[in-house]
């Protein structure tokens, strides 16, 4: 199957990739950022700018796909600092990503969304069928993008599909969002033997280990559409506080020193999102189910970094 993916170069395209080249997959990358050496060889890699719509219709007219993963986005702590360039990466290149889907065929949008479309007051568990206010420019121009692309999908027979990702944790470099505090109490913890997180103990927010966040998107992919009842589903794995994260750090590292200073910016966005997901329709769509719990995923993480030239 012929695939391209808008801004692998992040934190899930550096465990997609090599998912999706394992499975016999060809596949291309349109990205801004230059590849990076962990890349597998077998990936053809096309320097670009999603806002840009010309550049994003010649990528797309060359590869034609037939499934587009659109990763390309600017997130949220990042997104509050530059957020004129989050509206044009998120908004516009989410345009022209469906754009350019229906004007060369391309058989299926994938999408990844995000908790910070949802907003404050929302009682746990949150399911999919919530007001969606979300307080940050990330947030709401992920909301656009979920509409945006079931517009495509009603208007124009796009097959647009996607996820509402948690808090995602692995051991590849964080993209610049609220939730990068879980990943940094095992990064730092381990090279420093110490971090100061930028929340509170009791801050808790649903996360996610990669590799079941990148089977989450080939599930969803692989699932037929007649067996899917909407375009975008909330999946969930655990949520735990921070000082439980920093406990499970604590019982691995020995004598690291975690401690907490709230940053009020990052802390109110953190305190908008829910602390916990209902994705009972992805669990009875199309049989989604998470493998790793905080124990598993701690275990398995800092196996991770402690191999060579693995720390970020």
């Amino acid at each position: 199957m012929k695939i391209l993916v808008t801004g692998a170069g992040g934190q899930i395209g550096a465990d997609l990739l090599p998912r999706l080249v394992a499975r016999g997959d060809s596949v291309t990358v349109f990205d801004l950022a230059p590849q990076p050496a962990t890349c597998p060889s077998e990936v053809r890699w096309v320097r670009g700018d999603v806002t840009m719509a010309g550049e994003v219709f010649d990528a797309v007219k060359a590869a034609r796909p037939d499934r587009l993963f659109h990763l390309a986005a600017i997130l949220s702590a990042t997104g509050e600092r530059v957020p004129h360039r989050a509206w044009a990466v998120n908004m516009e290149g989410t345009r022209n990503v469906l754009e350019a889907a229906r004007l060369f065929d391309v058989g299926q949008v994938f999408f990844t969304s995000t908790i910070a479309a949802f907003g404050p007051g929302l009682e746990p568990p949150v399911g999919d069928d919530v007001s969606l206010r979300p307080t940050t420019m990330y947030g709401l121009t992920k909301v656009g993008g979920e509409l945006l692309g079931e517009w495509y999908q009603r208007t124009y027979g796009v097959d647009f599909r996607g996820v509402r990702f948690p808090g995602l944790i692995s051991a590849a470099e964080p993209g610049g969002g609220t939730s990068d505090y879980a990943l940094f109490m095992y990064v730092n913890g381990l090279r420093d033997g110490f971090y100061e997180a930028f929340v509170t103990p009791e801050s808790q927010i649903p996360f996610m280990y990669m590799p079941d966040a990148v089977r989450a998107v080939l599930e969803l992919s692989d699932a037929p559409r007649a067996s899917l009842g909407r375009s975008i589903y909330n999946i969930a794995a655990i949520s735990p506080t921070a000082a439980e994260i920093a406990d499970a750090v604590r019982e691995r590292i020995p004598g690291v020193r975690l401690t907490f200073r709230s940053d009020p910016r990052r802390q109110a966005i953190l305190d908008s999102w829910p602390s916990v997901l209902d994705d009972s329709n992805a669990r009875k769509d199309w049989g989604w189910s998470h493998e790793y719990d905080l124990a598993s995923m701690s275990d398995d993480l800092l196996a991770k970094l402690r191999e060579p030239a693995s720390v970020p």
